[in-house]
This record gives C-alpha cells, structure tokens and sequence, in this order.
C-alpha cells in the first residue's frame, strides 16, 4: 500500500516527471537516499511504469487530429488481431482503443492540414482489413486533458 510519502513523491513525478531525486526529495522531505529507494521500490513494484515527454504534435506542424469509431466485421475469425496489427502501423495513428459495444475501436490521428487527413484516410485508414463501418469526428477544440491521477 502508498503511505503519504508514496502518494506525495508520485503526486510531483506527475507534475514534473524530471524531478532529480535530491529535487525530489527536497519536495516531499525526504534524504535523496531514501526517496531514491522509495522511486526504485514503486518502479520494481509496477506503479511507475515510465517517464514521457509531452510533445506538441501541432507545434510540428500538425494541425488536424481526428478520432475514428470504427466497427469491425465480427463474420472474420482474426478480423480484431488483424486489424490492430495493421494499424499499428500507421505512423499518424497515436493511439488505438479497443471497446465492447457496438463501436469496437477507436483511433486517434494527426494529419498536417485536412488534405494530408483526406489522403491519409483513403491510402492507410479505409486500406485496413475487416471494417465496416466507420466514423470520423474531428476535434475543434481539447477543453481538458489530464493524465494524472487524484492522489
């Protein structure tokens, strides 16, 4: 279990995951030495998993990000492992989201401008094996996004 400690080295890894260890434990008061062991102990253990940096895709000159719900024909025996590993290798394609319901996945993709988006949907999208059907929202505006969690 996290005691407060855990829960406030993990709550400014989140803010700023290139905290340097004696940074760090300067913030949550601790030694280095011990907040060191306490970082290895919650990698070894699987609660850190990873330190990303956050690249702004429409600072390089990616302007459009569509999500596509997409339904998959169920008939085909491999028809999910063969789509995912076919969209796996779209290089615009930044995340892939698999569903129970009606929608079976859903992909999120950039594009420089809507007719780099128009070729790319028709040479690698609607390319991908075993859909069908298919439906595009485009994003006109992120009003929140957070991936850290409440601790």
């Amino acid at each position: 279990m996290l005691d407060d400690i855990d829960r406030r080295i993990l709550r400014q890894l989140q803010a700023a995951p290139d905290l340097t260890i004696p940074d760090l434990a300067g913030l949550v008061g601790l030694t280095p030495p011990r907040a060191a062991r306490r970082v290895d102990r919650m990698k070894a253990d699987g609660l850190i998993i990873g330190q990303h940096a956050m690249i702004d895709w429409r600072a390089l000159g990616y302007a459009v990000h569509v999500s596509l719900r997409i339904t998959l024909d169920k008939t085909i025996t491999r028809a999910f492992d063969e789509f995912l590993a076919a969209a796996r290798e779209v290089p615009e394609v930044l995340e892939i989201q698999t569903f129970l319901g009606r929608v079976d996945v859903r992909l999120s993709l950039i594009a420089r401008d809507l007719a780099d988006y128009q070729r790319l949907y028709r040479a690698q999208i609607l390319t991908l094996p075993h859909i069908a059907d298919i439906e595009a929202l485009m994003d006109v505006s992120n009003v929140k996004t957070n991936m850290a969690l409440p601790l």
